[in-house]
């Protein structure tokens, strides 16, 4: 079988630069494009020389720019990874959160209608919730967002909805929950947990809980992520809907802490500050619904997943 076009957007990003790894370790070709704004070419170093492979910097919440792309590319899949992915910031800076997870999200929609692309793939999130009462999370739970980037998500999955039904585009929202692994940034404080985490036992530095440390997590090892957007982007199936992309366990903060001062003993205790506006308190995934559609299941246990990222 002759290997797929994919353009993926973000592709400099923590996931998108995994998730172009697969691809062309599964023999696609892939585009990858990224402002370079949170991404950076390094998480491309080890493929930026593979034939299979190029890049492109450039915006795509520009309008017309994602057209323009595709229109020179004609790839089979749009894998749409780019986004503003702080929950603080967009609280703070609900414009920028609207033009990077809105805006972008219609450029690429109106680029696949205009050129014909069959498929979307597009990064979701399990902010789209919000506080729920019942666990774990399936796809037909309430989405009541608590905060702006969660509704940017869910507005950006009703814009590849309403593609789907006027146009025929097939279009995958994944609704990650907490991805973790190497190449997040632990230096920026909108990091993820567990790569922040990490780093201040690794370096000797107190770590930083907002609330009581009871909070819970789904954790999902990117290299699953990355796993699950590439046989949602190649697969000769036709296939559509939400799906949470998540491993349906739970870990808690000071489950996380306790893994990590066996690792590091003799780390300094955490700070405790008050809760943060937006946060959401507990957080798991039902994984029923990707498993049956795309035959998926993430392969990575926690320990594990935590291992690699220590030891990178």
């Amino acid at each position: 079988m002759a290997g797929k076009r994919v353009l993926v957007t973000g592709a400099a990003g923590f996931i998108g630069s995994h998730t172009v790894d697969r691809l062309v370790a599964d023999g696609h070709h892939v585009l990858g494009v990224d402002d370079l704004s949170t991404g950076t070419q390094e998480n491309l170093s080890g493929i930026l020389e593979e034939s299979r492979f190029n890049f492109e910097k450039q915006d795509v919440s520009a309008p017309g720019a994602v057209a323009s792309i595709v229109e020179r590319y004609h790839p089979d899949t749009i894998i749409h990874l780019a986004a503003l992915v702080s929950v603080p910031r967009g609280e703070t800076e609900p414009g920028l959160n609207y033009r990077l997870n809105v805006q972008a999200t219609h450029e690429v929609c109106e680029a696949a209608r205009r050129h014909q692309v069959p498929r979307i793939v597009f990064a979701s999130s399990a902010a789209v919730y919000g506080e729920c009462a019942e666990l774990p999370l399936a796809e037909s739970a309430p989405t009541i967002p608590v905060s702006q980037y969660g509704y940017a998500k869910r507005i950006s999955e009703q814009l590849l909805e309403g593609y789907r039904a006027s146009y025929g585009i097939e279009t995958v929202c994944f609704r990650y929950f907490n991805v973790y692994g190497p190449r997040q940034d632990p230096a920026s404080p909108y990091s993820g947990v567990v790569s922040i985490f990490s780093d201040r036992f690794r370096v000797g530095q107190p770590v930083t809980i907002y609330g009581d440390g009871t909070q819970s997590r789904d954790f999902v090892y990117v290299g699953d992520v990355a796993m699950a957007n590439a046989l949602a982007a190649t697969s000769e199936t036709p296939i559509y809907g939400t799906f949470n992309c998540c491993t349906g366990e739970s870990t808690s903060l000071l489950d996380l802490i306790a893994v990590l001062d066996r690792r590091f003993p003799g780390a300094p205790k955490p700070e405790h500050h008050p809760e943060r506006a937006g946060d959401i308190k507990h957080s798991l995934g039902d994984p029923t619904a990707i498993q049956s559609a795309l035959k998926f299941a993430p392969a990575t246990p926690f320990a594990e997943g935590l291992g690699t990222l220590l030891a990178d």
